[in-house]
């Protein structure tokens, strides 16, 4: 019997995020897949933005009470039909053929668990392509997230990622924190599975629309960085202290460039780097300027949340506040 694919999206008033994907899904070739939408305590439901498409894409629409994005998607696993669970965000589109080189990679050979990159789209705002650069570049850490080499161990993100059925049952679900998904790659990596990158199955990532709420995600992730290693000691490696050593780094070169302005010749040079590659990546020079900014915002909010955290929580011995985290990661 074929694979059954359940796509499992958590939403919280995202109905034209929604509206988006859902057209995405219904171009898919390759239609041996469900879609569950699980809205989290919306305000805005997405319910008709969902079921216009019913006539063409199997749908299940939940709607529940306000928990957080994982609590969703172990709802959406508790109901869902497939053997194989798909997880993507309310704000990704899918090329017409992402479940058709999905079904062909687990053909040629079976994996318990995938991930795969992102991109931006054409139709995305000159800020998301922006930002996409910053967050897939590896002259800023992103590495992977654009499916190129990475420093570390590969780790599926909930943008694009999936797990059978058989990992589900013995790993459990996902935990309500910072950087769940890397929480449950890392628990699924010591079940004995083993996730791998798929560079072909790809999605587009629309992100944050703004620098401010990127800022503001960023700042979380490298908070999580450090509750993560409090998690799995010895888990964090070099490449995780770039951004925070970026940022020491610089502002020690601005300090020093009251002295003598040479000293922000290396800062210089990174930024210019920065530019022609990101003018080269996006084929705009207006675009690429405005991803020096991006990546700016991306390595001092990612590194001043690493250093916050560290001091805080390792420096200070003040470990994880679970019930603190959850609440900033609802934004309360």
């Amino acid at each position: 019997m074929s694979t059954l694919f359940s796509i499992i999206v958590p939403v919280y008033n995202r109905p034209d995020e929604v509206k988006e994907l859902m057209a995405s899904l219904a171009c898919q070739t390759d239609r041996g897949f469900e879609a569950v939408i699980v809205e989290d305590g919306s305000t805005i439901p997405c319910k008709a933005e969902a079921e216009a498409y019913a006539p063409v894409v199997a749908l299940q629409y939940f709607y529940k009470g306000n928990e957080g994005r994982s609590p969703a998607r172990n709802y959406g696993m508790d109901h869902a039909r497939g053997d194989y669970f798909i997880f993507v965000d309310s704000d990704c589109i899918l090329p017409p053929d992402y479940i058709e080189k999905l079904r062909k990679a687990l053909k040629e050979r079976w994996r318990d668990c995938f991930g795969g990159p992102d991109d931006a789209h054409d139709s995305f705002t000159d800020t998301q392509k922006a930002i996409n650069f910053a967050m897939t570049s590896f002259l800023t850490t992103g590495g992977i997230r654009g499916g190129k080499v990475r420093m570390e161990k590969f780790v599926p993100r909930t943008f694009n990622m999936g797990f059978s059925r058989e990992v589900y049952e013995k790993v459990g679900g996902f935990r309500e924190m910072f950087s769940e998904d890397i929480d449950m790659s890392t628990r699924i990596r010591l079940a004995g599975f083993a996730p791998e990158l798929l560079r072909d199955v790809k999605v587009f990532h629309k992100r944050r629309g703004s620098l401010a709420k990127f800022w503001r995600q960023v700042h979380v992730f490298g908070m999580s960085r450090i509750t993560l290693q409090l998690l799995y000691p010895g888990s964090m490696k070099a490449v995780h202290w770039a951004p925070a050593v970026f940022v020491l780094a610089a502002v020690a070169m601005i300090i020093g460039s009251f002295f003598n302005p040479l000293w922000l010749i290396p800062l210089a040079f990174y930024i210019l780097a920065l530019w022609i590659s990101a003018c080269i990546s996006t084929r705009s020079l207006k675009v690429g300027s405005m991803a020096v900014a991006a990546s700016m915002v991306q390595l001092w909010g990612y590194g001043t949340g690493f250093l916050r955290a560290y001091i805080w929580k390792i420096l200070l011995r003040h470990g994880r506040d679970e019930e603190q985290e959850i609440k900033m990661r609802k934004g309360k």
